[in-house]
């Protein structure tokens, strides 16, 4: 067991500071918070080990819930924390996935939007829809909806309530399930209109809005040269938000088989756009030998490029350093990435993080980063309302296909087999397409379905 579980007894002995409107650390439906009739979950069991489970289904427990008839969620990057117990406060049995859509099946007395038999898609922040910060639709530092004191005395704030990411983020059990139950549904549920499959709206719960605002946070203007860090889904969408911000020129830095992968799925039109590096290739840290930041600057006419991405995450060592001082607890993320970033780009240049970042990290070039003008920018988690709106429209206009991310079609039972699978990048699994028995019929493009 990692040490993510003591974590969370530590928040429990300590106690949350009660800023919360919703019901706190619900992270499955035992006992008084679920039904008779079971459902399969996907479930964490501990490091590196997930089982799908049958688990009590959920219920109205609040007057402004919503449950979801699950048809459509999704593995992300950001679960592989979870399943490494990388994030803390993780207990086992918890339900996990942050990315889901459904058919509404219950609502709750207060529910006055929702509506029970038609289409909905979640955000993956829980939002209250009226604090300082939702008022201007930044959802995902709603003030409301977690309680953690743990997270407060880490950075000084805590983020909003998420489905299936932990007690660190207020406990909320996730949609890798057949059912799930969405406090304050009236708020964090966009309905899916009709025209738009499950396998494209699915998409707008997390990784749309994530890529779109680590490009519009970050600042990519007409003409950029834009490097992008890690080239998974996020990193693959926000190549193309990029482009259509009037990039120059994207250079993907990551290994195989996602270079492959981009270079194969690429728009046709913007290929004169694309560069790969394969940063396996390459020498890293205080050497002569070629780096990725000598490489960018070979790219970029020897100044680097004008903007960098993050959308990899900090837990990945490169050197025995980083893995020591993370394995003894020295540090919680590598900086190794960041440093790339900030003395890859040219001076004045800006670097934005969008990858999972747990805590502390040494060997930061602080130098290069005041030296040479260098903006860091934190990209926090996307604040999907901000978002999911115009993002909607842009699949409804045909300027913007979620599918071309999507390597596969799975079934929820399988999930334990396909977490370990996308762990070890294993098929070419990039994004997935989860289903279920209440699944409708798939779209056209999307993946055949894979058992395992």
């Amino acid at each position: 067991m990692s040490s993510s579980v003591p974590a969370y007894a530590v928040e429990k002995a300590i106690g949350h500071d009660g800023s919360s409107i919703t019901a706190q650390d619900i992270a499955n439906y035992n006992g008084d918070t679920g039904k008779d009739e079971t459902m399969k979950a996907l479930c964490w069991m501990g490091k590196n080990s997930v089982q799908v489970r049958d688990v009590p289904r959920p219920k109205v427990l609040e007057p402004d819930d919503v449950i979801l008839k699950v048809t459509g969620s999704t593995v992300c990057g950001s679960d592989l924390h979870l399943y490494h117990g990388t994030v803390i406060q993780l207990n086992k049995g918890d339900i996990l996935g942050h990315e889901f859509c459904g058919i509404v099946d219950e609502v709750g007395s207060a529910v006055k939007k929702v509506q029970k038999g038609k289409r909905y898609v979640a955000s993956f922040q829980i939002a209250c829809g009226d604090c300082f910060f939702c008022k201007q639709k930044l959802s995902s530092q709603c003030e409301k909806t977690n309680s953690n004191t743990t997270a407060r005395a880490m950075y000084g704030g805590q983020t909003a309530g998420m489905f299936g990411y932990s007690h660190f983020t207020g406990g909320f059990a996730g949609g890798q399930a057949e059912y799930v139950r969405v406090p304050l549904g009236d708020v964090n549920l966009l309905e899916i209109p009709e025209g738009v499959p499950d396998e494209k709206a699915l998409y707008l719960s997390d990784v749309l809005a994530t890529s779109y605002n680590a490009v519009h946070d970050t600042a990519v203007y007409p003409g950029d040269q834009v490097a992008i860090f890690g080239a998974g889904p996020i990193g693959q969408m926000a190549g193309i938000f990029a482009v259509k911000a009037g990039a120059s020129k994207i250079i993907f830095v990551d290994t195989e088989p996602r270079l492959t992968y981009i270079r194969n799925h690429w728009p046709a039109a913007h290929a004169g756009k694309l560069e790969l590096v394969d940063y396996k290739k390459l020498s890293f840290g205080v050497t002569n030998k070629p780096t990725v930041v000598s490489k960018l600057k070979d790219l970029c006419g020897g100044r680097g490029p004008d903007a960098a991405i993050e959308c990899a995450a900090g837990e990945y060592a490169k050197g025995w350093m980083h893995w020591l001082e993370i394995t003894l607890g020295a540090e919680t993320d590598t900086s190794e990435i960041i440093n790339e970033m900030i003395e890859g780009v040219r001076s004045f240049g800006r670097c934005g993080i969008t990858g999972v970042y747990v805590g502390y990290t040494n060997h930061f070039n602080i130098g290069s980063l005041m030296e040479r003008g260098i903006r860091l920018i934190g990209n926090g988690q996307a604040p999907v309302h901000k978002y999911w709106e115009e993002l909607l429209k842009m699949i409804q206009d045909g300027e913007l296909d979620p599918l071309q991310m999507v390597s596969h079609r799975v079934h929820v039972e399988d999930l334990d087999k396909v977490y370990a699978k996308f762990d070890k990048r294993e098929d070419s699994m990039q994004k997935v397409f989860v289903e279920t028995k209440f699944s409708l019929p798939a779209c056209e493009g999307s993946p055949k379905l894979t058992r395992y």
